[in-house]
């Protein structure tokens, strides 16, 4: 397969200066997972995952099983081992699912600070698993991610009735879950309509409530490739979803970005880069997740970036 960037892709690489540095990075992409990638997806308890729903709005969220729930077997394609029978209704990603939609899968250890990222579309979604077509799959690097280590994952239940609040202005129990967290997931859209989802990992606290609907997220720098901010040059439409590790939440968030470029940042909020992106809500899902969870948090990126004293 012969890659080339979208234009929005090229636009931000060369408004950072990293044009060069991203065409060297790009001949890791592929429309394979690697050999070697197979068995890393294999042993994941966790992906995180991006889909478009009919009115046009991203949502991202996170899927977790047993290691083994995913799989690669040949490459070509991913298979989500998720009956039926275990799919949360609640879940704003299941829910806009079916053959031929696009959807961004991100396969992340946060205990090795390890990731690969797939795009493609749903071959099958059938009654005991969900396979993807891979259109394009590669490495990421691992910086800004929190290790954690998933010490116990219990099994699904109470997927009826689950506990959900939702809304269209963050109310204090969703403003409380961006004030704590340091991990967050985003789903962007290319021009084709493949779908990435990313992730971005910060200082706890590091996601900037402005307002109940405006939320201030620094930009790092990272492998120069922009395939999030690139997709958001041509498509503000995004999603985010950040986990409460503690009380097993996720917090979802569906609206627009707007990317802002050589920005004030007396304290070296941006670790230098002096990019930030401000996200407008469109609107949020707060929900309980099925399954339990017991996570151990092991330490910070050594790549965040040290605030300076005011």
């Amino acid at each position: 397969m012969a890659f080339a960037f979208h234009e929005g892709e090229r636009a931000v690489q060369a408004r950072a200066g990293e044009s060069a540095v991203a065409l060297r990075n790009a001949s890791v992409i592929t429309d394979t997972v690697i050999a070697g990638a197979r068995p890393f997806i294999e042993k994941q308890a966790m992906t995180a995952v991006a889909a478009r729903a009919a009115d046009g709005a991203l949502w991202a969220s996170l899927w977790f099983g047993a290691p083994g729930f995913l799989k690669s077997p040949e490459g070509r394609h991913i298979e989500v081992h998720t009956p039926a029978a275990q799919r949360d209704p609640s879940d704003p990603v299941w829910a806009q699912l079916h053959p031929e939609a696009p959807l961004g899968m991100l396969f992340i250890e946060l205990s090795t600070r390890r990731r690969y990222r797939v795009n493609g579309h749903v071959h099958a979604l059938q009654a005991e698993q969900m396979v993807l077509a891979i259109d394009e799959a590669y490495p990421n690097c691992p910086k800004y991610i929190q290790r954690r280590h998933l010490r116990a994952l219990g099994e699904v239940q109470n997927l009826e009735n689950p506990r959900i609040s939702r809304g269209t202005e963050l109310n204090a129990e969703g403003l409380a879950v961006l004030a704590q967290a340091d991990t967050l997931f985003i789903a962007s859209g290319a021009p084709a309509g493949h779908l990435d989802a990313s992730h971005r990992g910060g200082p706890a606290g590091f996601v900037q409530a402005l307002s109940a609907t405006r939320l201030r997220v620094p930009d790092y720098g990272g492998n120069s490739l922009f395939n999030t901010l690139g997709n958001l040059a041509l498509d503000p439409s995004c999603g985010l979803v950040l986990p409460d590790f503690a009380a097993g939440r996720l917090l979802h968030l569906s609206g627009r970005a707007e990317l802002l470029w050589d920005q004030p940042d007396p304290q070296g909020l941006s670790g230098g880069t002096g990019r930030f992106w401000e996200f407008e809500v469109r609107e949020w899902l707060l929900r309980e997740l099925p399954t339990a969870m017991e996570w151990e948090y092991l330490d910070a990126s050594p790549f965040l970036p040290t605030p300076v004293s005011a």
